[in-house]
């Protein structure tokens, strides 16, 4: 995947997080990795207005989005854990232009009959056969003005390196306080999993779970009355080192990032010490992409007073509708993520201490982030909002205990 592309789509993804959570009040889910390549192949077979608006986007000149898209598309089938699958359906008679049509990335090709009930089972089985059953239908209603259908379809699973122990948890403060959760936590000697980043738009703190298969997820935890979009933004920022971050062994004492403390305790041994502490969520994003019409560049392309798109076919088309079902789980094994793009066409003890330690305790108890990053390139495959933890449903007596950890009275 090139570089350029994959600032492309992580600038998207950026402007999209600004408006995806809005004030932070609901959990949500989305990935601009399945938009941009639907929007590059639009672009493609677009003129005019329509094709500016697309251009700008997706931060690359038309001529140039399909083979990006392509190229893309290639590169997200090598990475580990991730299934990923696109398709076409044109009505029964619309011609479409051999240039756009040889411009496509393989995938399904298929016939719209022009019966919406039956064209909308067949992409709704296509959607739940390509997401495994995490994402059971395309999120835009197909109709009877429908002439093409643009899809994708992303799965993504993950085991962590090093498991989390579910524990009952009850939230001592903040937004959450007194509720009773599905806590995560676990203890590592390394620290630097926890980094902190100075964006313009305020501090974030940064938790990496290093997944098996080439892709980490990052939680993102900003001050308590920054806006999720900052938050989202300035870990972005972070993770794909367009700003600099700290890690937590280089932090000076004290409360150096939200959420994160560092001090000294006493140990068993010379290793130093991190806690992570934070919840299990499962989270799902519905979005209908033309009511930010502008961002996605599909404002004139969704005027269906004129044809935008003779690169596509000699039929005048626009934009009939766009939308995607995201969700998103982590848990103490693992992280799943599924997304569904469619763009329609209509007309994871001590015991005696002998050592002073170095350590650290970071706590996501208030609404974070979340970001999925494959590892090598940087590309963000899928990002979210988390307001909501999911709630503690089952008996103590079925919990683990929790690991042994220094009281607070022994922090210095």
């Amino acid at each position: 995947m090139r570089n350029g592309t994959i600032r492309a789509v992580n600038r998207l993804t950026e402007r999209w997080a600004a408006v995806a959570a809005g004030a932070g009040e609901r959990s949500t889910a989305f990935t601009a990795v399945g938009v941009w390549p639907l929007l590059a192949l639009l672009a493609h077979g677009a003129e005019g207005a329509a094709r500016a608006e697309l251009e700008e986007a997706l931060g690359l000149p038309a001529a140039e989005a399909a083979a990006a898209a392509r190229e893309l598309l290639g590169g997200l089938g090598a990475v580990g854990g991730l299934d990923t699958a696109t398709g076409l359906w044109v009505r029964r008679g619309l011609g479409l232009e051999p240039d756009w049509s040889a411009a496509l990335p393989e995938g399904v090709r298929g016939e719209l009959t022009g019966d919406p009930a039956a064209d909308q089972a067949l992409l709704d089985a296509w959607a739940a056969r390509c997401t495994d059953g995490l994402i059971e239908s395309v999120p835009s209603p197909v109709d009877g003005g429908t002439l093409l259908v643009l899809a994708s379809a992303l799965a993504l699973r993950l085991r962590w390196i090093r498991p989390f122990d579910a524990v009952p948890e009850e939230i001592p403060e903040g937004p959450w306080a007194g509720r009773t959760v599905t806590g995560l936590t676990r203890v590592t000697a390394l620290l630097d999993r926890v980094r902190v980043a100075r964006p313009p738009s305020g501090p974030v703190t940064l938790l990496d779970v290093v997944g098996d298969r080439g892709v980490d997820v990052h939680l993102v935890l900003g001050e308590p009355d920054a806006a999720p979009g900052d938050v989202l933004r300035g870990g972005i920022a972070a993770v794909t080192r367009a700003v600099p971050s700290t890690g937590a062994s280089a932090l000076p004492a004290g409360s150096p990032g939200p959420g994160l403390r560092i001090g000294t305790a006493v140990s068993l041994d010379r290793e130093p010490m991190l806690r992570v502490n934070t919840v299990a969520f499962s989270v799902d994003g519905r979005h209908d992409l033309l009511e930010q019409a502008g961002l996605f560049g599909l404002a004139t392309a969704s005027d269906a007073g004129f044809g935008h798109f003779p690169g596509i076919s000699r039929t005048p088309l626009a934009v009939g509708s766009a939308g995607q079902s995201a969700m998103a789980r982590f848990h103490a094994e693992g992280f799943e993520a599924a997304a569904v793009t469619d763009i329609g066409v209509a007309a994871g003890c001590g015991v005696g201490p002998m050592y002073r330690v170095r350590r650290a305790e970071v706590s996501f108890h208030r609404p974070f982030g979340f970001l999925a990053v494959h590892r090598t390139s940087k590309l963000v495959l899928s990002a979210g909002w988390v307001a909501e933890p999911l709630p503690c449903e089952r008996p103590d007596d079925e919990w683990p205990e929790d690991e042994e950890w220094p009281d607070d009275e022994e922090w210095s």
